[in-house]
């Protein structure tokens, strides 16, 4: 898949172009990027993705930001999965942020000439929100493309959406988030230096910051799965302040079975599988130490 950060002008066979944010990549977000992707083979042409490499908010509203659900590591790859062939990721800015919708659909034109257009039942563009999928369908003959809006996808009567996922991971619900997803929940970060305490327990645990503009869940411990570069190993992260030893800052703790690669400074994914029990005070470090065990005896059987 070729990303490309710019809106610059391209050419493509028969370009169909899917709209959103796809924040998360949910099942309801995959349902419209299928759909480009088959529109482009039926007629013989390159499925691609527009999006924004941040969420429209963070410029327009700051303080009404969603956090996020995803990030672009994970997005890309799920892109790239669909069938997606190009993916325009570019930032959304002040200036983007006062195109009206008819001057946001010449730019589409000029720099895409896109045959098809596929979004979903919510997408907004242009200043004020003000274009629609109505819109798209309405004069999308006077820019030269075709439109389809993508019905909202529902899960046991419930329409898929991000705010539905951001509120079940806060709520701590991760079978539910997980479904809606339509794949793991995914944290991705570089991994800092810690305080060395899980090596001398003879737990060496890898630590991620945790983004105050990404979301998480409650503080406790879950089994996962930590992609490493290409490899993907089991492993038990912790989510939370460490209260048996005091730790301020809330955290993400990993601990990757049968591993031992010093990973300073790179990019790792926690993937979420299943919450193992909520976060608590031990009495002794010989009791945490056998809580570890117990945790680790219990990832053993499961993955």
């Amino acid at each position: 898949m070729e990303v490309i950060k710019k809106f610059t002008r391209v050419s493509y066979k028969r370009p169909v172009v899917a709209l959103g944010m796809f924040d998360g990549v949910h099942v309801g977000h995959a349902s419209i990027i299928r759909r480009a992707v088959e529109i482009a083979r039926d007629i013989d042409g390159t499925a691609m993705v527009l999006t924004f490499s941040n969420h429209p908010l963070s410029v327009i509203a700051p303080e009404n930001a969603p956090l996020a659900v995803g990030n672009k590591i994970l997005r890309r790859e799920i892109f790239d999965s669909l069938g997606v062939q190009v993916l325009f990721e570019i930032p959304f800015t002040k200036e983007f942020s006062r195109k009206t919708p008819e001057e946001f659909l010449e730019m589409l034109s000029d720099r895409i000439a896109p045959a098809y257009v596929v979004t979903g039942p919510n997408y907004t563009f242009g200043r004020f929100g003000r274009g629609n999928g109505r819109m798209l369908i309405r004069e999308g003959e006077n820019y030269g493309f075709k439109a389809e809006v993508c019905p909202a996808v529902t899960l046991g009567k419930k329409i898929v959406s991000s705010t539905k996922i951001r509120a079940l991971i806060a709520e701590g619900d991760l079978s539910a988030a997980n479904e809606l997803l339509g794949h793991e929940f995914t944290y991705t970060s570089q991994v800092v230096h810690g305080d060395r305490r899980g090596r001398k327990l003879g737990f060496p645990t890898a630590n991620l910051e945790i983004d105050d503009k990404h979301s998480m869940l409650p503080n406790g411990a879950y089994l996962v799965r930590v992609k490493v570069g290409d490899e993907i190993f089991n492993g038990i992260a912790n989510v939370g302040d460490n209260p048996t030893f005091k730790v301020a800052k809330r955290r993400l703790e990993v601990f990757i079975d049968n591993f031992s690669r010093d990973i300073y400074g790179e990019n790792i994914s926690v993937i979420f599988i299943e919450k193992i029990r909520d976060e608590k005070i031990f009495d002794s470090v010989e009791d945490l130490k056998a809580q570890l065990r117990a945790d680790l005896d219990f990832l053993k059987s499961k993955l």
